[in-house]
């Protein structure tokens, strides 16, 4: 249930893809304060086109607050996995637990759709990434080797934005 003032977790919609990049790029910002991690938050956000498309998928959630984004979810579906391709909250909303109700919406929806595991990369040693994930149940792919669509995107991410071992895949199988 929310209370006054917590924004409502739903589907995502297409007229909601304007306001993505701009939390995206909000979020990204704290990058900028990390020692070594200052490039990122200079790395540009996905496109409300691209958003478009994920959203067109029907997997990606915000959290709502009226009519204001305070914080999204996007994700796309591989065969019998979910990929989270970007979670971001606005700076204003985080602290509150609005990252963890989205990847817990995340988690509920693709078990109702039937999926096998949930994946996603992100940062090793940032603590709002790798360590966040893995107190709700996301374990590192050791050998990005053994999960070829993985190891791609790390590939893909590291020409991009490179990041060398600083990135890494991880799964989150759903029982």
């Amino acid at each position: 249930m929310n209370g006054p003032g917590t924004p409502a977790i739903r589907l995502a919609r297409p007229a909601d893809a304007d306001a993505l990049p701009e939390i995206e790029k909000a979020a990204g910002a704290l990058f900028a304060s990390l020692p070594g991690y200052e490039n990122i938050a200079d790395h540009p956000p996905l496109t409300a086109q691209r958003y478009v498309s994920l959203i067109a998928k029907r997997h990606c959630l915000v959290a709502a607050d009226g009519e204001r984004i305070a914080g999204f979810i996007a994700c796309e579906p591989f065969r019998r996995e979910l990929h989270i391709r970007e979670m971001s909250v606005h700076p204003s909303f985080q602290r509150q637990g609005l990252g963890e109700r989205l990847v817990r919406a995340t988690i509920i929806d693709a078990r109702n759709e039937g999926f096998d595991a949930l994946t996603l990369t992100t940062f090793r040693d940032v603590p709002w990434n790798a360590p966040f994930y893995a107190r709700l149940g996301f374990v590192t792919v050791e050998d990005s080797g053994n999960h070829a669509r993985l190891h791609g995107l790390l590939e893909e991410e590291d020409v991009t934005a490179p990041a060398g071992d600083r990135r890494v895949a991880m799964i989150r199988f759903l029982d």
